[in-house]
């Protein structure tokens, strides 16, 4: 059962100021639910007082504790990457060179990466999308098509290690992906 799968898996969720509070919080509770520590990582530039806040649906949502900052995190140290969405939290770690590094390591040691929402803008920057398959929220289409990948309108899309899905109502869907995965990968 997937409750047993992951136990002693650890996974990285990249997120800074403005992320969508439900695309971390929920995604972590499924996560640990299925046996994985999960470690909230942000650059050390956006902390006040250790936490990060979620930006929840049209208002400033909740401060959430970083575990680690980007700084002190190596990938080689998680299972898997989690990126959660959010209009502001992808665009800030856009410009954010350690992040974009961050994310194509994981791309670069076949582990997976998953994100959901606006979470794939710093796929973009990775230089990760050509000729992959991957969702969003809607409104990132044209621009993840330019970036090479090619759009679908799905709950959750799977290509090689990469999970994408398009928003909060697909989280379920979404963290029973990444589940499997590391489940597949430690096997």
């Amino acid at each position: 059962m997937a409750q047993e799968t992951i136990k002693g898996r650890v996974i990285a969720m990249l997120a800074t100021d403005g992320f969508e509070q439900v695309e971390l919080t929920d995604t972590r509770k499924q996560l640990e639910r299925a046996g994985a520590r999960v470690e909230v990582i942000a650059p050390s530039k956006t902390l006040k007082q250790g936490e990060i806040r979620g930006w929840k649906f049209k208002e400033w949502g909740d401060p959430v504790k970083v575990d680690r900052t980007l700084e002190e995190a190596h990938p080689e140290d998680y299972d898997a990457l989690v990126l959660p969405g959010g209009v502001i939290n992808p665009d800030k770690l856009r410009l954010v060179e350690k992040a974009v590094h961050f994310v194509k390591a994981f791309a670069d040691s076949g582990k997976p990466v998953a994100a959901i929402c606006h979470g794939p803008q710093i796929l973009v920057d990775a230089g990760l999308l050509r000729g992959r398959k991957l969702t969003s929220w809607p409104s990132l289409k044209l621009d993840l098509g330019n970036a090479g990948g090619r759009w679908e309108d799905a709950e959750v899309v799977i290509d090689g290690q990469l999970i994408t899905s398009r928003k909060p109502e697909d989280i379920p869907a979404f963290s029973k992906a990444v589940i499997e995965a590391v489940a597949h990968k430690g096997n």
